[in-house]
């Protein structure tokens, strides 16, 4: 689950650490009001999107398409600069290398004061899983994509791991200060900060917290610039305000509805959609599809207690794709039955109005009856008893359709 910069600024105040003044927005008249109160002459007027990027994006207008701006975070010198910036960012959709072609519509807005900046940092902290430990990286060269950084000059990017039963050690929060040169009152601020970043990490279950840049100032003090925050959300249950943090209109519009119904769904950029129970067979049944030529257009777990609703449910989020051409269905009967999905399965296709090729793998409990009934019924459908047969008949169905 991710969050935006103004609401990260929010967490990272809350635990000491230092941030500039700044007000969310979500109209130009709140904008030229937040210059107002922050009392600052050069301000930074930013896009809020769930995506990195921001400053290197171009702004279009959604119904033109034009280009209006290049940039969505520019820095106003002026409060008629601040007008404009907002006025081409609020309402419009930003491109950025994450958002992909389509960009993402601004509805948010941070207005934040300048700051004199003596030099720029990379700061991250992040879960590496094999490591089994948090993972604290820096570098030198901040407000650059990361990524270009470990290409051209790997060496600039430090790393220590934090054991999770021993905690952050003094030493290891003194080892990635001086990596980076720092040294007086801006090493004594780095380290305070890199120990309530990571008290906030833990406490928040986070997945990662990135702050690019992180900047130290002429007066020597180390302030978050940036704060992109992710939480995970297999720690929901121990979190009941992130509700109140979460963007929906950021949010896939149909993971969102799975999400609801009980179903785990990742719309993906292929054309064969997927309907599975569990995830390891779901992942399993993409990768096969791949192996044949194809390619998958969601991962979609309907879990083990799926029913009637919730399989029609699945069946309508799939071909709420448009690039959806053809469905392979891979069950297999543990604690549900075989026969049971297939009679959903005749349902929710009569009740969805299923016009595209659909393939069927059953095994386990009532496999041959959930066969059966699939084949007497008035449904067009292929059934089978492999996933390799299935992820092979399903592409040879969309490769048929398109000769």
């Amino acid at each position: 689950m991710n969050i935006h910069e103004y609401q990260g600024k929010q967490l990272f105040r809350s635990a000491g650490v230092k941030v500039q003044d700044g007000v969310h927005c979500k109209s130009v008249k709140e904008a030229l009001a937040a210059y107002d109160s922050l009392g600052s002459k050069v301000v930074a007027v930013k896009s809020q999107i769930h995506a990195g990027g921001r400053g290197k994006g171009n702004l279009y207008c959604p119904t033109s398409g034009d280009l209006l701006m290049e940039g969505g975070v520019k820095i106003a010198f002026s409060r008629d600069e601040v007008e404009t910036y907002a006025e081409n960012i609020l309402g419009h959709i930003l491109v950025t290398k994450q958002t992909g072609p389509a960009g993402k519509l601004v509805s948010n807005l941070y207005v934040e004061a300048g700051c004199e900046i003596a030099h720029e940092y990379y700061l991250a902290l992040l879960v590496d899983r094999e490591a089994k430990a948090v993972l604290i990286m820096a570098s030198t060269e901040g407000g650059m994509d990361i990524e270009e950084v470990a290409e051209n000059t790997p060496e600039a990017i430090h790393k220590i791991w934090v054991d999770p039963q021993a905690d952050l050690l003094e030493s290891q929060k003194r080892k990635l200060g001086m990596a980076l040169g720092l040294s007086g009152a801006a090493l004594k601020d780095f380290l305070g900060m890199i120990g309530s970043l990571y008290d906030l990490f833990v406490s928040n279950d986070c997945s990662m917290v990135e702050i690019n840049p992180l900047v130290r100032t002429k007066s020597d003090e180390m302030v978050a610039l940036d704060a992109k925050v992710s939480f995970d959300e297999n720690a929901s249950f121990r979190h009941t305000d992130w509700g109140e943090l979460r963007d929906l209109s950021e949010e896939e519009p149909t993971e969102t509805r799975a999400k609801e119904a009980g179903l785990s769904y990742v719309k993906l950029d292929g054309d064969i959609g997927c309907l599975v129970n569990g995830a390891g067979l779901a992942m399993a049944s993409m990768d096969v599809i791949k192996l044949y030529g194809g390619e998958p257009a969601n991962f979609l777990d309907i879990g083990g207690g799926a029913n009637k609703e919730s399989i029609t449910t699945a069946f309508g989020i799939i071909l709420e794709d448009p690039n959806v051409e053809g469905i392979l269905v891979n069950i297999f009967g543990g604690i549900i039955r075989c026969d049971m999905v297939a009679r959903s399965i005749i349902d929710a296709s009569r009740e969805v109005g299923l016009s595209v090729p659909l393939v069927v793998r059953f095994s386990g409990t009532n496999h041959v009856e959930g066969r059966t009934v699939l084949e007497e019924s008035s449904l067009e459908v292929t059934t089978v008893s492999t996933l390799a047969e299935g992820a092979e008949a399903i592409v040879a169905a969309l490769e048929g359709a398109k000769a």
